[in-house]
This record gives structure tokens, C-alpha cells and sequence, in this order.
């Protein structure tokens, strides 16, 4: 057996070597978290591989965000630590079948999750994320019929915000949609002084028993900022890492899943593990390619919505 690999400093020194910035998202394992240069959410996360001056992107993340970056950085090498790693939102919104959909509604304007593959936003006439959605479609003329994919339960958040009816692709995430509503109750009869604070990609009836909706990162700085000790999480557990971390002295519980789990985690952004990051770095693969014209053609959506989030 040889000496124990020391993944941590090797990361590090790969980094400074091939002049690499290593992009993380918030639902990733927390030792990834941690040797990450920027960890946010899927907007944050575009906006900084928009704006980065690395040579090498390594995006600890799911398939689409790997795509969104080689989309805004086509002269920069982007890694993804396993390719495996992808989305059952993007998944369950072939672009095939999405094209279908929308030619059943000619004229309307397409507004897509960031959570769908480089094909799918292709078609669309802006991007959006859970943090921006509402702004975005607020800046759809309120003439044209909007058609919102993937995430129904956003949609549906969506619209109520917004007052806007929208035609909605009948898609959801297996982490969100499956969060009980009797299992949350009992978690609130447990706790009385938890706050309940939920991502609007949740159920309506999983919703209507939050106090605080939204973002990921919009869910970690309502934390932060709250006079409150404790809280109930009803996302993806890995944010609990940087809310424990920003806030050590209050309590945060995971809302259990309906399927006998303790919390929901994310299957496919689990895949990226410290040693795959570390394989990824040392060997330059795998690597995020994609056709120049489909590039090109997911690439102003893409850049609608950063335009329009500023």
C-alpha cells in the first residue's frame, strides 16, 4: 500500500499549477464546500463563471451547470469531477419532447430553468433561476403568453408572485417533490419556535406551511439575517452546511423526505466526491465539450437573464 494521497493540498496545488477556479455549489459535499474558490447558488454560480479570468473551470456541480459554463467560457477548458452527474429536472425535459410543447403554443415566450440542458435552453428566450425567476418574468411584455419548464412547483410559485398565467412544463425534482407534508407537520408540533423556510421548488402543499420561501442562497441569508434560533429546512441538506457554518449557534433541522430517509440529498450531486475532483484535476478529464452551434444558440438566453438580473 503507498502513502495516503493528501486530496486537500494536491487540490490546491493542481489550482495554482493549471491556473484553475473551482466552482461549488451549495448542495455538494461539505469537504468539497470547503476547498472551493466561490460556492453559491446555479445564479451565482453563472455569474462567476461569466466573469472569471481562470484558464480551467472545475465545476462541482450537475451536468447543466458544467454546460451553462462552457456556454459563457467556449475558449476555457471546464471539468466536471463525474459526468454522471445530472439533474431530474433536466432529465425529464427531453428536448425533443420540449419542442413538441412549444410548437403546440406558437408566439409565446419561452422561459426556462437553468435546470435543463444546453438543447432546451437552445429554444428559449430566457434562462432564469429560482433566485431571479420572478424578476425575469416580470420582464416578459405583458402581451405575449409565457410558457414556464421545467419545474411546475416553481412555475406555480412563480405565477402567484407574479400574477402572470403561464403555460407550465409538467416537470419536478425527485429531491423537492418528495418531502412529506405529515413528516414537516410533525416537525413543526416538535418544534413551535422553528421557522419553517422551504425552496420554491417544493410541492404547494409542502409551501403553505413555510414561513419563509425561497432561493437557496435567498434560504441561507434569511437564516443568517433571522432574529430566530431555529429552523426547519425543507431543501437539499448540503446548504445546512454553510448555514452551520455562518450561523454556529443556531439550530437547523433537515425535513425529513417521505421515503424513511433523516434529510434529502441530492443523488446526482453526491457523485462528486473529494477524490473524483482530485482525479478530475490531475488528469484534465472528463471534460464539458459541446457543439459550437448549440453553444452558441443556448448562449443568449443565457446572457438575457444575466442581463436582466443585474
Amino acid at each position: 500500500m503507498g502513502a495516503e494521497v493528501d486530496y486537500a493540498r494536491e487540490i490546491q496545488e493542481f489550482k495554482r499549477s493549471m491556473n484553475a477556479v473551482i466552482l461549488a455549489h451549495y448542495y455538494q459535499e461539505s469537504e468539497v464546500q470547503d476547498l472551493a474558490d466561490f460556492v453559491g447558488d446555479s445564479l451565482a454560480l453563472a455569474q462567476a463563471a461569466a466573469t472569471t479570468k481562470a484558464d480551467v473551470i472545475v465545476f462541482c456541480g450537475v451536468h447543466f451547470m458544467a454546460e451553462t459554463a462552457k456556454i459563457l467560457n467556449p475558449s476555457r477548458q471546464v471539468l466536471l469531477p463525474d459526468l454522471k452527474a445530472g439533474c431530474s429536472l433536466s432529465d425529464r425535459c427531453p428536448p425533443a419532447a420540449f419542442k413538441a410543447f412549444k410548437d403546440k403554443h406558437p408566439g409565446a415566450f419561452v422561459v426556462s430553468y437553468v435546470n435543463s440542458s444546453a438543447a432546451v435552453k437552445a429554444m428559449s428566450d430566457v434562462i432564469c433561476t429560482s433566485s431571479n425567476a420572478v424578476k425575469i418574468v416580470n420582464h416578459v411584455p405583458k402581451d405575449r403568453q409565457v410558457l414556464f419548464a421545467p419545474d411546475q412547483h416553481l412555475g406555480r410559485y412563480v405565477m402567484k408572485q407574479t400574477g402572470r398565467d403561464m403555460v407550465l412544463w409538467p416537470g419536478s425534482c425527485i429531491v423537492h417533490e418528495i418531502f412529506s407534508e405529515k413528516k414537516l407537520v410533525q416537525l413543526k408540533v416538535e418544534h413551535p419556535e422553528a421557522e419553517v423556510v422551504a425552496h420554491p421548488e417544493c410541492e404547494a402543499a409542502v409551501l403553505r406551511h413555510a414561513d419563509f420561501i425561497g432561493s437557496t442562497k435567498g434560504l441561507l441569508d434569511h437564516v443568517l439575517k433571522s432574529p430566530k434560533e431555529k429552523f426547519i429546512v425543507v431543501t437539499e441538506a448540503g446548504i445546512l452546511h454553510q448555514m452551520k457554518k455562518g450561523a454556529p449557534h443556531k439550530t437547523f433541522i433537515p425535513a425529513p423526505p417521505d421515503n424513511g430517509c433523516a434529510c434529502n440529498e441530492c443523488p446526482y450531486m453526491r457523485l462528486n466526491t473529494l477524490e473524483k475532483l482530485w482525479r478530475c484535476m490531475k488528469d484534465r478529464t472528463p471534460e464539458l465539450v459541446m457543439p459550437e452551434d448549440l453553444r452558441e444558440a443556448a448562449r443568449a438566453p443565457l446572457q438575457r437573464m444575466l442581463e436582466w438580473s443585474v
